[in-house]
């Protein structure tokens, strides 16, 4: 599956060197805008390509969702560009894609860095806000005023209600979600699981955890330990899973060093 992605070039201006290109990848409910932000603190050293996931943003729909599947995605996408090797970097689901990347071929992934996900299966944790975007589709909300309503029904936060209907834009047909609810709603189980791999990857990898956020726990250490033996962890106080938003210069700084090395 060809994916949807946005270039930016490195704005360096050196013809005798090539380039080191980094693929960010965004998380559930997301779009490539996601990581626009770090993109152009990364862009004037390194090619930035950031990429919609399938059943997200302007990428295609399918009916699975499976993480190697995903991986392939980005590796299909690279070959489209002839980009033979690339770092990674993905956030929360498009952390575990960036995983399955450098797990599956990890002779074409350079650097790779997970913003707060572990390689370990999640329960649910997503039920009130699939409830919340039905309810929206379902009652044909006109506008982002309806679906801020509805959704207020279902989930507390509002800068989780935002961040959801960042991508509630107008269609053809009316207003629609530009990331398919019922295809995720339907692959959860696969999304918040975890594959099995025997084989670790031993480049350099940065994971970044969000000090209030529990999708890295300490028993999910090992796991990472196992999987990822050349990796640090990284803590940003006082944010939560959404660490890429909620600080972004803290978030940017690490992921700037990492890349520096």
């Amino acid at each position: 599956m060809l994916l949807n992605y946005q270039l930016k070039e490195s704005t360096k201006h050196e013809t005798n060197k090539k380039n080191e290109i980094i693929f960010m990848v965004h998380g559930l409910f997301g779009s490539l805008s996601n990581l626009s932000g770090l993109a152009k603190e990364l862009q004037p050293n390194f090619d930035i390509i950031l990429i919609d996931v399938r059943n997200h943003g302007r990428s295609p729909r399918n009916k699975s969702m499976t993480y190697q599947e995903m991986a392939e995605d980005i590796f299909e996408l690279a070959d489209s560009l002839k980009i033979e090797q690339f770092s990674i970097l993905g956030h929360s689901m498009g952390g575990k894609i960036a995983m399955t990347c450098a797990l599956l071929q990890p002779q074409r992934v350079k650097r790779l860095v997970v913003a707060d996900i572990a390689p370990v299966t999640y329960g649910d944790r997503h039920g009130e806000v699939f409830m919340g975007l039905k309810s929206v589709l379902q009652l044909q909300a006109e506008n982002r005023t309806e679906a801020e309503k509805t959704l207020a029904g279902y989930i507390e936060t509002p800068e989780v209600r935002q961040f959801l209907l960042k991508s509630f834009q107008r269609s053809e047909d009316g207003f629609d979600f530009l990331y398919d609810v019922e295809n995720l709603y339907n692959n959860y189980g696969l999304i918040s699981g975890w594959p099995e791999h025997n084989k670790p990857y031993n480049p350099a990898t940065l994971f970044i955890k969000g000090e209030l956020s529990n999708y890295i726990e300490s028993h999910n250490l090992k796991s990472i330990e196992t999987l990822f033996p050349n990796s640090e962890l990284k803590v940003i106080e006082g944010t939560g899973h959404w660490l890429h938003a909620e600080k972004p210069k803290s978030f940017n700084r690490l992921v700037i060093e990492f890349f520096a090395e």
